[in-house]
């Protein structure tokens, strides 16, 4: 039994009044961190197109002639206009044409996409709706299902259960909303998505779960989230008082009260000055008589 219980919409977005308990295979609550790690690098890596290529010295046209001789000249010996310190010399190092391609095992691809859905299904980001029937290309149609979701600032991947051009083509002008068949989902494709919506269908037959509760705001999309954190630093810095030189001066009163104190002092020093110049005055005196030369004998 799925420990998963999800909120159900019709196929015009508004809310069932029971829940649904997604399957047990694949949603058994196992959620894999590390395969999912591996899976979406192998994913971003398979993109790459590997075309970047630069010259060697060798094969930048020229330079086979050596510039100057090699002694006499004063300069530095140099052995061709292009070598890699020179202006249009070949690149030292630089990247080449090379297959970035990476490869995961069948069953770790399946690990990583169902823990993905876990993933999605504990943080209570996936939901299930009826089966989608557009006659024809609808985009209005779609971004007003969208809408009465509670989607419409997220990012949102819909998984229709088969093939639907017109779903599809609905959506492709939706910049925050993508369609596809629930078996081509991959990890990377089901974590980049804010919210997953799954056509009922995908799934199988669904048991009816508990009765679903009151509506809750959706939480905020990712970037809705930083822009929100940028504004609270901006007012955050706006908020903070700037250090103005005035409140150094207001010290400074403090300061001059501290000075008659030390001018009162000053007179004590003084006058202990001439009482120290007389004792040394007198010891002056005392040692001529202390100190008695002795006589020099002669040769």
């Amino acid at each position: 039994m799925s420990p998963f219980e999800v909120t159900a919409y019709t196929a015009e977005g508004a809310r069932r009044p029971r829940t649904v308990r997604l399957p047990e295979d694949p949603f058994d609550g196992r959620v894999h961190e590390v395969v999912m790690h591996e899976a979406v690098k192998t994913f971003l890596a398979n993109q790459r197109q590997g075309t970047a290529s630069t010259k060697t010295r060798g094969l930048v046209s020229g330079g086979n002639q050596k510039p100057w001789k090699q002694k006499g000249t004063g300069r530095a010996r140099q052995g061709s206009i292009r070598a890699p310190n020179w202006p249009g010399g070949g690149t030292a190092f630089g990247p080449l044409p090379r297959d970035y391609r990476l490869a995961l095992p069948r069953k770790v691809r399946r690990l990583g996409r169902q823990s993905a859905l876990n993933a999605r299904a504990r943080e209570q980001a996936l939901s299930v709706i009826e089966t989608l029937a557009f006659d024809e290309p609808k985009t209005k149609r779609m971004a007003e299902l969208i809408l009465r979701m509670g989607l419409g600032e997220r990012e949102v991947l819909v998984l229709t259960s088969e093939n639907k051009p017109n779903v599809v083509r609905s959506a492709r002008n939706l910049q925050n909303v993508d369609v596809m068949r629930y078996m081509d989902a991959s990890t990377y494709d089901i974590l980049h998505a804010d919210a997953v919506v799954i056509e009922e269908p995908a799934l199988g037959a669904l048991e009816a779960g508990a009765e679903a509760r009151a509506q809750e705001a959706p939480p905020p999309s990712r970037k809705r989230v930083r822009a929100a954190e940028r504004a609270e630093a901006a007012e955050a810095a706006a908020a903070q008082p700037e250090r103005k030189k005035p409140a150094a001066k207001k010290a400074a009163p403090a300061k001059q009260a501290e000075k008659p104190v030390a001018k009162q002092a000053a007179p004590a020093r003084k006058a202990a000055k001439p009482a120290a110049k007389k004792a040394a005055s007198a010891k002056k005196a005392a040692k001529p008589a202390a100190k008695k030369p002795g006589k020099k004998k002669g040769k």
